[in-house]
């Protein structure tokens, strides 16, 4: 097993008490890394415009990072104060993104459901669609025909001739004279 390094006597470099708080979890390695790195972490933030007290809670949020991650720390990468300073940047990245999306507002009509339709308006659409469903009924199976390719299956005028073997004015006379009959059956039985 390593021994924890002397804090106290000659200084150590910063990698060593990165590995420290790493290897032994040492509360006096952290508190000397904290000591030196946490003024200059709030004033780099501040200094990419970051407001004073965001920038303290930042450097909180990326030392308390440091101490969770010491293990991850790999001096052949990087020097001590790039790994943390890296840190506190993506800290403060992440809560910049946080910050810009947008709140989401309960009023905004898109996330407002559609009101209810009132119990009339139901009735009467109700009665509408069994009224239409009747004069289709009603009518002639040819044209009857024609009108469900044309509204039910979304067929177009040109689509029903080729389908029905018949020429396109055929067919749309024969929807036009089957509309007037279902509009005229529709008015008898309302």
């Amino acid at each position: 097993m390593t021994s924890a390094p002397d804090i106290d006597a000659d200084p150590v470099s910063y990698e060593t008490l990165i590995e420290a708080v790493a290897t032994q979890r040492s509360k006096a390695a952290f508190g000397e890394l904290f000591e030196h790195f946490a003024p200059r972490l709030k004033s780099y933030l501040m200094r990419l415009g970051t407001e004073s007290s965001a920038a303290e809670e930042v450097v909180q949020e990326a030392m308390v990072m440091v101490w969770r991650k010491a293990e991850s720390f790999d001096r052949r990468q990087a020097s001590a104060s790039t790994w943390i300073f890296t840190i506190a940047r993506n800290k403060r990245i992440d809560r910049l993104r946080r910050e810009r999306r947008p709140e989401l507002d309960p009023n905004d009509p898109a996330l407002v459901p559609d009101a209810e339709p009132q119990a009339d308006r139901s009735v009467e659409a109700r009665q509408s669609r069994v009224r239409i469903l009747t004069a289709i009924k009603n009518l002639p199976e040819e044209q009857s025909e024609l009108i469900r390719m044309a509204y039910f299956d979304d067929k177009s005028h040109a689509e029903i001739a080729v389908e029905k073997d018949l020429p396109l004015g055929t067919v749309k006379s024969r929807i036009r004279l089957a509309l007037g009959r279902m509009r005229r059956e529709v008015e008898d039985l309302g």
